[in-house]
């Protein structure tokens, strides 16, 4: 066997360039490059590696976290068939990537990891940055990144990289089992040389599966929806991941089944279509949430049954209800006790297609789905154009921003009231049009995964809305978008705090203790004085950006207008009043509140929240 003699860092990016995915017939290549910030633990290894590769293209970022979330947000707009790897030094650059990492695998998105780890040959430990632990030397800060990886391993010797690797593509690659894959690196083993088999270096074409139902499953699946009288789908991101957006809407009108949408499936179905409930859950319409209250039968295609999603267990309220789940994942296939259908979203649709020929639901609940639709719409109309004043409300600057963009456009978020009000009014009329991180809500998201989005999509405008909050955390990706010469469009909501958690503090009794951005008061010792005077517009312009302000949604138009003309990464201010909230709709989320409570306030808010938490149920 012919051997090719080069570094472990060498060798890893010779093979990263080989790595390509086919589905359909077609063939991608898996990484589109790496992220990294260098430092030692990696400047020397992967570092120099990379100096010798220029086609094998290296991005700066600010942030190990951002960077982790830009690998993330590229593969979800790639639908996991391609991704970024990363690499940071040891110590503080490792641990930044955790949290990135624990976002990736909840959503089940591939990034792979590369952390600096200390030296193999331990002789001048402790080395800079070494944890020390009495009972190990073959532990560091890098094993915190075990729990939050689908697979992880520490490359000790040179030639542990030749299976190493190909374990991690046999994970990143599958449909079921991808998520962040962490390798951690020595630094001095990255710089060790070997003769490696040259056959590592060839073309590798994994090709992904279109998994088909096991053919028993399929028929009693098919026995239950035909027995079924208000049978529901729930639409989650397996759909849009599988690209089966069209084969859904000719099931659903073939068998006149209305659709309910996940965060992540959110897209499944135009929002204007007659069968299209939209959001479901906790930050779901009244129509979605009704249906599924009295549904026989739920179909979820591609979902993981969150909380959110699930309204805490209590959405589903038919004494007769049971599940059919679609969902490559066997562990999520099984959820709710369903009939697992553990196969690909678009290729079981399809087979159910031919087996259900002929089936169709009653005409009057078809009726009843169309009519929620359209009460929705109204409802969503008014919220856009309320009037509200003298400050903005949330809901009309999305209102502003849904009527400027064209419908291929991608508006982004990740946490705050954000993601729960774009679930509810965003009309998408694309599948890859709805971009809101919500399996691991992170704070900082969405910059950076904006980022992602347009570098996966660069023909595509990207909208990111961000609170002033989660802006606060992790803006100078703002930087990155700039250096790379990817534009973002970025609408900063100002709301003087946590908005999301100030609801959800008042909800409970607690009146929004802690979410306002306010100085300290020295007469009450409580951050009750006056906002601070954070200038988020000039704080933008500093990182490079074209910044607007707007204060109307006459001016926020004007200033989407005048930030569509600019060629570089443009920051639009506008505040908001945080007191204009959109409802409930049908719908709960349980977060414990405190059981004993000198406040009434606290004490009425738990007994409502007891009655609530009774509807609970298991589903067997």
């Amino acid at each position: 066997m012919s051997t090719t003699r080069l570094t472990t860092a060498q060798a890893i990016i010779k093979f990263l360039k080989q790595q390509y995915v086919e589905r359909d017939g077609k063939q991608f290549q898996f990484f589109a490059g790496m992220f990294g910030i260098l430092g030692h633990g990696n400047v020397a290894g992967i570092g120099q590696a990379l100096q010798e590769n220029p086609d094998f293209r290296f991005y700066q970022a600010r942030n190990e976290q951002a960077m982790v979330h830009i690998a993330a947000a590229f593969s979800r707009m790639s639908n996991r068939l391609r991704t970024f790897a990363c690499t940071s030094s040891i110590g503080p650059g490792a641990t930044n990537m955790v949290t990135g990492a624990a976002g990736a695998t909840i959503n089940r998105l591939p990034v792979l990891l590369f952390p600096g780890d200390i030296f193999s040959r331990r002789n001048v430990a402790p080395v800079l940055q070494q944890l020390e632990v009495w009972h190990s030397q073959d532990s560091s800060v890098n094993d915190t990144l075990k729990p939050v990886s689908r697979y992880w391993d520490r490359i000790n010797r040179p030639e542990q990289a030749i299976t190493s690797l190909l374990e991690a593509m046999r994970v990143l690659v599958s449909p079921s089992e991808t998520g962040a894959v962490t390798l951690a690196l020595p630094q001095d083993v990255q710089a060790e040389a070997y003769d490696f088999p040259s056959d590592l270096f060839k073309r590798r074409v994994w090709v992904i599966p279109r998994i088909r139902p096991d053919k028993a499953l399929l028929q009693r699946a098919l026995a239950a929806i035909k027995s079924s009288k208000k049978p529901l789908i729930v639409a989650g991101g397996g759909v849009i991941y599988s690209e089966a957006a069209q084969t859904l809407r000719r099931f659903a009108e073939q068998n006149g089944i209305p659709v309910a949408e996940t965060m992540a499936g959110k897209g499944s179905l135009p929002y204007n279509h007659q069968l299209c409930l939209g959001g479901i859950g906790a930050t779901g319409t009244p129509g979605a949430n009704t249906m599924a209250r009295e549904a026989d039968l739920i179909i979820g295609i591609g979902t993981r049954y969150s909380d959110f999603t699930t309204a805490s267990k209590t959405i589903f309220q038919n004494p007769d209800v049971h599940f059919i789940n679609i969902n490559i994942g066997e562990f999520d296939a099984f959820k709710e006790a369903a009939l697992p259908l553990w196969a690909d979203a678009r290729s079981t649709l399809e087979e159910l297609m031919d087996g259900l020929e002929g089936f169709q639901t009653d005409q009057q609940y078809q009726d009843k789905a169309r009519k929620f639709n359209q009460e929705w719409d109204q409802e969503v109309n008014r919220i856009f154009h309320r009037g509200h004043s003298p400050k903005t409300s949330q809901g009309e600057v999305i209102g502003v921003l849904n009527e400027f963009v064209q419908p291929r456009d991608v508006i982004l978020n990740g946490a705050g009231t954000l993601p729960g009000d774009l679930h509810k009014l965003w009309r998408t009329r694309d599948p890859k049009g709805f971009h809101v991180e919500f399996g691991y809500s992170c704070m900082g998201y969405e910059i950076a995964g904006g980022l992602g989005v347009k570098m996966a999509a660069p023909d595509r405008e990207v909208y990111v809305m961000v609170g002033d909050s989660s802006y606060l955390m992790l803006c100078a990706e703002i930087v990155t978008s700039i250096q790379e010469g990817y534009k973002l469009n970025i609408i900063l909501v100002n709301n003087h705090g946590t908005a999301s958690i100030s609801g959800l503090s008042e909800s409970m009794g607690c009146e929004g203790f802690g979410t306002d951005f306010r100085y300290r008061n020295d007469e009450d010792g409580l951050l009750s004085g006056d906002y601070l005077p954070v200038d988020f517009a000039e704080n933008a312009r500093s990182l490079g950006a074209c910044v607007f302000r707007a204060k109307t949604p006459h001016e926020l138009r004007v200033a989407l207008e005048q930030a569509k003309q600019q060629s570089r990464t443009t920051l639009i201010e506008i505040e908001t009043d945080r007191d204009q909230r959109i409802g409930s709709y049908e719908s709960w989320w349980d977060v414990p509140l405190a059981e004993v409570s000198e406040s009434e306030e606290v004490r009425q808010a738990h007994r409502d929240y007891q009655e609530a938490r009774s509807k609970e149920r298991y589903y067997l």
